[in-house]
């Protein structure tokens, strides 16, 4: 008998420690008074028993810079409005930015986990605060709305779809940024400089009739696994060529993405066909625009460092260059 009770009691517990897991939260629940952070949402679970498709995420006043990572087999798009306040970004006075993230069109199935992850600074929030960030999480036609915010004061464990929250600690008394995608981590990590490059980072390369330069990719924070690369192809021939794929050593996968924006609203989207290289023109990847999507990062990009990549077209056929990695900012 006692084994039977000691084995329900078991039993309830993990139940009861499933369900307070069952909610969306951040997977690091704290965010330091300015300072830049992946806020890392964990999806645990469908809406009953459907697979999510798209989740959308609205950024509280206070979260700020905000830039999303994209994730294979969805489309991102990013809504940008205006701050309810002026913030300093390295000098600049920001007024406008995202304000809400929607990664739409995917296919993440009941049976399994997923976290969706936004870099942004913490800025001009007290130190004891906590940030609410209502999520709407849609399987199809069904939906879950994790909007509901608790009252100062009130304990929001009780609620049934409560938003997820960062609560704010304090910071250092210096106040910097302490944003790790533009610092330049040493040489600690991986330095691909040597792998198979045709020439050294940064140097034009010629294959037939297209000439490529000014390759970079842009520095990332630890553990992030998704990282940009950019450069210039000029097509001085008569025949148009195409960028069929691109490969690398430092990556799992390389995607080759748009971006647009219309209507105050950025989109993302692969381009499964490569881009087209016309007879007498010049393609420009570059933030914001055209660019290389790297996937499964092997060792997070740092300033410094370089990264060796293989662009296959279809008549120059394959190509070697070597991006020199920048700060986050791409400088």
């Amino acid at each position: 008998m006692k084994t039977i009770k000691t084995f329900a009691l078991a039993a309830l517990l993990s139940a009861t420690a499933f369900a307070a897991e069952a909610h969306m939260t951040f997977l690091n629940k704290e965010a330091t008074q300015e300072t830049t952070i992946l806020a890392t949402l964990q999806l645990p679970h469908g809406c009953d028993g459907k697979a999510t498709t798209e989740v959308r995420v609205k950024l509280p006043e206070g979260f700020v810079f905000a830039k999303p990572q994209p994730k294979a087999g969805w489309e991102l798009e990013v809504i940008k409005g205006d701050y309810q306040k002026t913030y300093d970004n390295h000098g600049d006075k920001v007024k406008t930015g995202a304000v809400e993230i929607r990664w739409k069109n995917g296919n993440l199935s009941d049976d399994f986990y997923d976290t969706f992850v936004i870099q942004g600074k913490v800025s001009g929030i007290a130190a004891g605060t906590s940030l609410a960030f209502p999520v709407i999480q849609m399987c199809g036609d069904a939906v879950a709305a994790w909007d509901q915010v608790a009252k100062d004061g009130s304990d929001p464990h009780g609620m049934k779809n409560p938003a997820p929250l960062l609560k704010i600690v304090a910071g250092d008394s210096h106040g910097h940024d302490h944003d790790m995608a533009g610092m330049d981590m040493g040489k600690t990590g991986m330095d691909m400089s040597g792998m198979g490059a045709a020439v050294p980072a940064g140097e034009t390369v010629k294959a037939g009739d297209l000439e490529i330069s000014g390759g970079f990719a842009k520095a990332m924070l630890p553990g992030q696994p998704v990282g940009g690369g950019f450069f210039t192809v000029r097509n001085s021939g008569q025949a148009d060529d195409r960028l069929v794929s691109v490969s690398s050593p430092a990556a799992g996968e390389v995607q080759i993405h748009a971006m647009e924006t219309k209507d105050n609203v950025m989109r993302m989207r692969q381009l499964k066909d490569g881009i087209a290289i016309a007879a007498g023109e010049t393609v420009k990847l570059e933030p914001g625009n055209l660019h290389l999507m790297f996937q499964k990062v092997k060792t997070p990009f740092k300033q410094g460092d370089t990264v060796p990549v293989t662009l296959t077209f279809e008549k120059a056929g394959k190509v070697d260059l070597v991006l020199q990695v920048l700060s986050a900012q791409g400088k």
